[in-house]
């Protein structure tokens, strides 16, 4: 499996959360929103200028920024 940054990833990919490396307010809000290692994600879209991103995870639809998911590693599936 390859290890990816979240913002690369393309749309219906999905993948394993490995590491939140983001500190601080930052961590613990990206956290908080259920984005923590373990956790299973599928790219669900892009908007045109391809920031943010919506992900899927836990029964729910979410997006993030670009900045926001530059902290967040994946275990992408083949």
């Amino acid at each position: 499996m390859a290890q990816l940054n979240l913002r690369q990833m393309k749309k219906n990919q999905s993948g394993t959360i490995s590491a939140v490396r983001a500190a601080g307010e930052l961590g613990r809000r990206i956290r908080d929103m259920g984005i923590v290692s373990g956790t299973q994600i599928k790219i669900q879209g892009r908007a045109p200028l391809y920031d943010p991103v919506a992900l899927r995870l836990s029964g729910y639809t979410l997006t993030l920024r670009n900045r926001e998911a530059d902290y967040i590693e994946v275990e992408v599936d083949d």
